[in-house]
């Protein structure tokens, strides 16, 4: 198909749904010479989800279009960024996406043969990378260098040195890997602009850059692998995902932050080129759609249902699944995804726990925290002899409802303790380390306190402890 289309049309291809393009004139000038050579790359932290088909339609687009495109597992980053990734489980976890990640370019049609692979520490321990990174580090300030992770690194109140060296070395891949492109959801935009700030500065050229809008999440927030019902796991049994699917933000009319509409622009149309929404016949019955436009104008208008929706969505992602999770049938996938992603809060029965297993027997997920709601309060005369001291409660998102659960980030899957046992002193080990930011976030070493609507606030107590 490519060798058919003209320089015009394959920028077309290759910009369509993107939601901004940097350096689109240098794009324009390599397609008239020659093929445009593109990367993305995705560090090994959390598990892949459904949200993942959004970047592989593209790369299919890039594709069709011709590219010569580069796929970069990014261990190393994985590792940089607040430790997401431990480093004995690096390596697992990017066989783990190298498995997942062509399981899902095949479940699109995208050939594989045409691509080409690559780990971040193949060459990031090189040398010549290593004193690049140096050379880099004396030139960009603190200050750029925490502007440009602010939407991509984990923002902590003490932030590691090496969340300030992620940004840098994202930049320096683009020399490395060779490319004319970097592809990244538009969330990575500081990280770029301080790329084609800095590049030149090493001698290097400046690269365009393509961004891709970010897609919400079930909950109509973005969709993370941190927050369990904002997403739909790739391997998911169909059961989950109509049960996701069901409790998904999905208000009739409303097209603002609807995940499932987006999923449908972003994947489904680009993959299918058409969109079969399921109805009862007395509403009209089934429709077939060749426009997204179509599907949107329809459902503002309340001519296509939520449940339309939910259950032509779940046709379709079953569809996209299904070629995955039979590949990780084999035992071998099985136990790849067991160990590269093991259960925290699990521990061997009779084994003596060694450090890392004190850690996940005292792991946050065993405290079944909700949210409340204040009835009533009344002030209590005491005789005691206290020093004064001002106490406030802690304020869920807006949105939330009595008994959501209130969870640490990075420990959402654990299962709570049906009852704490008073001699193990749980509670009391955890608590130590509940404290508020001085942003005024509720934390656990550093790990915000969430609901599965955003971090758990306090109105003006900064740094205090909480109990």
């Amino acid at each position: 198909m490519a060798e058919q289309l003209n320089p015009d049309e394959k920028l077309q291809l290759i910009t369509r749904n993107l939601q901004e393009v940097l350096g689109e004139e240098k794009l324009k000038q390599v397609l008239q010479e020659r093929e445009l050579k593109v990367y993305w790359g995705t560090a090994t932290t959390g598990k892949p989800h459904v949200a993942y088909f959004v970047p592989m339609s593209k790369i299919a687009d890039f594709l069709k279009a011709g590219c010569e495109v580069t796929i970069l597992f990014a261990d190393l980053h994985a590792f940089l960024d607040n430790m997401k990734a431990p480093w004995e489980l690096l390596e697992l976890r990017v066989q783990y996406y190298e498995q997942v990640i062509k399981a899902m370019l095949e479940s699109i049609g995208v050939p594989l043969d045409k691509l080409k692979f690559v780990k971040g520490t193949d060459y990031q321990l090189s040398r010549e990378y290593t004193l690049d990174v140096y050379r880099l580090s004396s030139m960009v300030t603190e200050h750029d260098a925490k502007k440009a992770g602010a939407e991509v690194v984990k923002q902590v109140e003490h932030p590691l040195l090496s969340g300030l060296l992620y940004p840098g070395l994202q930049a320096l891949d683009e020399e490395y890997l060779k490319v004319d492109a970097q592809f990244g959801g538009v969330d990575q935009r500081k990280i770029f602009t301080l790329a084609e700030k800095y590049l030149p500065s090493l001698g290097y050229a400046k690269r365009s850059h393509l961004m891709n809008p970010m897609v919400p999440g079930l909950t109509g927030t973005k969709m993370s692998s941190s927050e369990e019902d904002s997403k739909i796991d790739l391997l998911d049994k169909k059961e989950d995902v109509k049960k996701k699917l069901k409790k998904a933000f999905c208000e009739p009319g409303n097209i603002e932050n609807n995940g499932l509409l987006s999923f449908v622009k972003h994947v489904l149309f680009p993959l299918h080129g058409e969109f079969s929404v399921k109805r009862d016949p007395k509403w009209g019955g089934d429709k077939v759609y060749t426009a997204f436009e179509d599907v949107e104008k329809d459902f503002a208008e309340e001519l296509v249902h939520p449940g339309d929706l939910k259950a032509s969505m779940e046709v379709a992602l079953n569809k996209l699944l299904d070629p995955i999770r039979k590949k990780f049938e084999t035992p071998e996938l099985r136990k790849l995804a067991n160990t590269a992603y093991p259960d925290p809060s699990k521990t061997r029965k009779g084994a003596k726990p060694s450090a890392a297993g004190e850690e996940a027997e005292l792991a946050p997920s065993r405290l079944d925290i909700r949210v409340g709601k204040v009835i009533s309060v009344e002030k209590v005369r005491t005789p005691l002899k206290r020093e004064p001291r001002r106490v406030e409660p802690l304020d869920p998102p807006e949105g939330s409802s009595p008994g959501d659960r209130v969870f640490v980030e990075g420990y959402e899957t654990g299962k709570p303790d049906d009852k704490l046992n008073p001699k193990k002193k749980v509670w009391e080990k955890l608590q130590v380390d509940l404290k508020l930011s001085g942003e005024c976030v509720a934390q656990w070493k550093d790990q915000q306190l969430m609901t599965k609507l955003g971090p758990v606030t306090c109105k003006s107590l900064k740094g205090a402890n909480i109990s």
